[in-house]
């Protein structure tokens, strides 16, 4: 029993250069969950950018991921002591057998089945995200997708949390899920990467990063014509921008109406809801005085930050 899987190059003495120019020629397990909209870190068009080559591949250099690849060899060591499981490395990109862009650079395969392992480091913060059965959906999204590419059973997920609390989950392979990622996948691939299009930014933070990264400043004074379809676009954020305003306005009203409930209480009780209406403080700096009273101090203690806000109003 074991792995089947193409090999499309054998990784045991390849630079990080040379295994990131590689990532290129397809797409890999931590693409995966990006392509498919569930990675709050990488939008699909970030993933295309580093395809085509305009942008370069986020490697280890990152502190989260080099220390989740340093403690990799720990977390294996840690899941085969706890499991009895014998794991070894697979020095190599492997490649699916009928899509050869469909890649998968895999941490460990169990010895003796048809499985692997996925070794993880995660903050404290995140704790919660591994409680019970629940595992976050990018990384299930990484394990099925190198499922699909080396036809295993199943596949191992272990976690270091916070450097103190370690867990490890089975993933069983889900053929409905497999297909469904395979359709996303092969679209990507197919319709931008291979035709140089790129796909549309969603309104995700990794979107929002990439745009302040790739356009930080405006050149002054300059100015363009912009397309038809930025009229839907402005229309739409004018029907939101309404939509918001009778949001808001209906938050106070209903916020107004249990205050007056509460009256002078600081807690209530509903059948099932807990609310609280208490006091309290907010130390803040009296800048307008501050600027006034001892400009030097002002002027030592402020900073400027600068940002581009998108305004518009209708053309007269």
């Amino acid at each position: 029993m074991g792995i089947k899987a193409q090999v499309l190059q054998n990784t045991a003495d390849m630079q990080e250069g040379e295994w990131l120019e590689y990532r290129r020629k397809g797409i890999g397990g931590s693409d995966a969950a990006a392509i498919a909209g569930f990675n709050k870190w990488k939008s699909p068009v970030v993933v295309y950018m580093e395809k085509v080559g305009e942008v370069k591949t986020a490697s280890s250099n990152e502190e989260a991921a080099y220390w989740g690849h340093v403690m990799e060899e720990t977390v294996a060591k840690e899941f085969s002591h706890r499991t009895g499981m014998r794991v070894r490395k697979r020095n190599a990109i492997l490649q699916h057998s009928d899509y050869n862009w469909m890649l998968a650079n895999v941490d460990r395969l169990i010895v003796g089945k048809n499985e692997g392992l996925e070794c993880k480091t995660a903050s404290e913060y995140l704790r919660d995200d591994w409680e019970g059965e629940e595992i976050p959906i990018a990384y299930l999204l990484q394990c099925q997708h190198y499922m699909a590419v080396t036809g295993a059973d199943a596949w191992w997920i272990a976690v270091l949390i916070g450097g103190n609390k370690f867990t490890y989950k089975r993933i069983e392979r889900d053929e409905d899920l497999i297909e469904n990622l395979i359709s996303i996948e092969k679209a990507f691939w197919e319709e931008h990467v291979m035709r140089n299009v790129p796909p549309e930014l969603d309104g995700s933070d990794a979107s929002t990063d990439f745009i302040k990264a790739m356009y930080p400043n405006a050149e002054p004074d300059s100015e363009t014509e912009i397309d038809e379809a930025s009229d839907k676009l402005l229309k739409a954020l004018e029907q939101i921008k309404t939509e918001e305003k009778d949001l808001k306005e209906r938050k106070r009203k209903y916020e107004n109406q249990l205050k007056e409930k509460l009256g002078t209480y600081e807690k209530g009780f509903s059948n099932h809801f807990v609310v609280t209406f208490k006091n309290q403080e907010r130390k803040t700096v009296d800048s307008k005085r501050l600027k006034a009273e001892k400009p030097e101090l002002y002027e030592e203690y402020s900073k400027i930050s600068t940002s581009r806000p998108l305004r518009f109003k209708e053309a007269k």
